[in-house]
């Protein structure tokens, strides 16, 4: 679905991320890991060409490399950014609608199956998104771009700062969504988390990408679990 070729990150004379090559396949969950700095970030801002980049990015056979983010996203491609970023005055279902700005027209049925989803935000619909915890928030988040019927849904560090339990629900929700047909390219701290829901994954470290295999290879590996799983 999705083919990285030779992508570089710069900001300014700071080279992020250092031609790396990648591929994430039709129905399946990918995840990069890595530590703080490594340039897994950057490449998704990359892929929405929301960073200065070179590279050969290709989705669903069309070439996205020169393309604006206005037009990647609606290609089929949604992210969910580090920190949700939800619209704290907006109602949780204002924030629905925006998320679905070039999809209106199947804006109540798509809601409704977001209620459907996150029985915490139906219970909230017309509060404010401010006044969520970041457990609701961040699938506030979730939910306001899934309401762009995306094919490719990326999320960078969805279960930060979140309790066990919601970090629990939140990574049910993530299989139950790759499960309905929806890609999913997934950056998190929390390497045994991803590794433990993804089919593949890819370990990034200094702007490089220094390994990759199955998922649960990988959660095998002596040198995972020393440097990013605390074994």
């Amino acid at each position: 679905m999705l083919k990285i070729k030779d992508l570089e990150v710069y900001y300014g004379l700071i080279k992020a991320v250092k031609k790396i090559d990648f591929k994430v396949k039709k129905g399946q969950i990918v995840s990069l890991i890595g530590s703080n700095g490594a340039g897994k970030t950057s490449t998704l801002q990359a892929i929405v060409n929301d960073v200065t980049r070179k590279g050969n990015l290709v989705f669903n056979g069309q070439n996205i490399s020169k393309l604006k983010t206005h037009k990647i996203i609606r290609s089929g491609i949604a992210l969910v950014p580090e920190g949700r970023r939800v619209f704290i005055n907006l109602s949780i279902e204002e924030n629905l609608r925006m998320g679905a700005f070039h999809n209106d027209d199947k804006f109540d049925d798509l809601k409704e199956k977001m209620y459907k989803m996150f029985t915490r935000l139906d219970q909230k619909r017309y509060d404010l998104a401010g006044t969520m915890s970041g457990g609701e928030q961040q699938m506030l988040a979730i939910a306001r771009a899934l309401m762009s019927s995306p094919k490719l849904l990326m999320l960078d560090e969805p279960s930060l700062g979140l309790a066990p339990k919601i970090i629990g629900e939140l990574f049910e929700i993530i299989q139950t969504l790759r499960d309905e047909g929806i890609t999913i390219l997934l950056v998190e701290q929390n390497a045994y988390a991803a590794l433990s829901i993804s089919d593949y994954a890819y370990v990034l470290e200094n702007g490089h990408i220094v390994l990759e295999d199955k998922a649960k290879d990988l959660i095998n590996k002596d040198e995972i679990r020393q440097k990013y799983l605390g074994a």
